[in-house]
């Protein structure tokens, strides 16, 4: 029987290893501040100094269907709470999960949610710029595939750095084939790719397989060509990574053309997305307490 690793497992290991208890009922921290717009309070959760001059900006995981409250705790928690504030942006199916949860969506369909994901990450990111921050993205996994989107529709210097773990710029064309039709995959030591010859029985899994084909099914190494300097990005990659894959040597090569700091870690996904290779890396490129 063919091991099912799912993107959508990995929701649990964005910054460290922690529960993947759901606060969403839990008010923002800060809700009773007028500081941040109505508007963009509904496409957040947020914790940390509401007023503060950098902004850690979280592409969440998943694709799941929930916006998590942990994720912005735990950058805090890494952070502190004074001169920071932490934001997770909703998705479109963590804003309406209705859209996966009852009946099967197309690939299209998948790719429009993808493209409005896109613009509430991108509308968060611009209220902050405009308002005179810092800001920096951080996007693990799925959330990775989605900062990349951003990258490609509205450029590099959308923010102030990027960190991107556990992902990649060009997936085999036979994992995000198999994922457009509900089928997951996985990567035998990280290389080769290997395709569940059946869709999933859960509508929400085949419907999440679909999100994230609606990513990968772009090649990144052509939307970013035209860019001369990617140096804005940090890019964390496992070498036994059977999610996603390692990145090939043509990826590699490619990050570095364009200036893309590169770091190799030995490990399979869920150690490449854990607190003790990315906590050192988070700290160093945002800040320390």
């Amino acid at each position: 029987m063919i091991k099912k690793v799912k993107l959508i497992l990995v929701v649990c290991t964005t910054i460290f290893i922690s529960s993947c208890a759901n606060d969403d009922e839990k008010p923002n921290s800060l809700e009773s501040n007028v500081g941040i717009s109505q508007e963009i309070k509904d496409l957040i959760v947020f914790e940390g100094d509401q007023d503060a001059p950098i902004v850690i900006v979280n592409a969440q995981a998943g694709a799941d269907d929930e916006l998590h409250r942990d994720d912005v705790e735990d950058i805090i928690s890494i952070l502190g709470d004074t001169g920071f504030l932490a934001v997770n942006v909703h998705q479109a199916q963590t804003i309406n999960p209705d859209l996966i949860n009852r009946s099967d969506i197309t690939l299209d369909q998948a790719i429009s949610m993808n493209t409005q994901s896109i613009e509430m990450l991108y509308k968060v990111i611009k209220y902050f710029k405009d308002d005179g921050r810092t800001v920096y993205v951080f996007g693990s996994s799925f959330g990775g595939l989605v900062t990349q989107g951003l990258i490609a529709k509205k450029g590099i210097d959308v923010a102030d750095k990027y960190l991107i773990v556990a992902n990649r710029l060009d997936i085999d064309d036979i994992i995000w084939q198999g994922l457009s039709e509900g089928r997951f995959g996985f990567f035998e030591n990280g290389i080769n790719p290997v395709v569940s010859p059946n869709p999933e029985e859960n509508v929400i899994e085949r419907n999440t397989a679909r999100i994230i084909a609606g990513f990968t099914m772009y090649r990144y190494t052509e939307l970013f060509k035209d860019y001369n300097d990617l140096s804005k990005i940090t890019y964390v990659y496992g070498k036994t990574d059977e999610v996603v894959g390692r990145l090939t040597p043509a990826e590699i090569e490619f990050m570095e053309s364009k200036k893309i700091r590169i770091i190799e870690g030995n490990g399979n996904h869920d150690q490449t997305t854990s607190g003790d290779t990315i906590i050192p890396i988070f700290t160093d490129l945002f800040g320390m307490k």
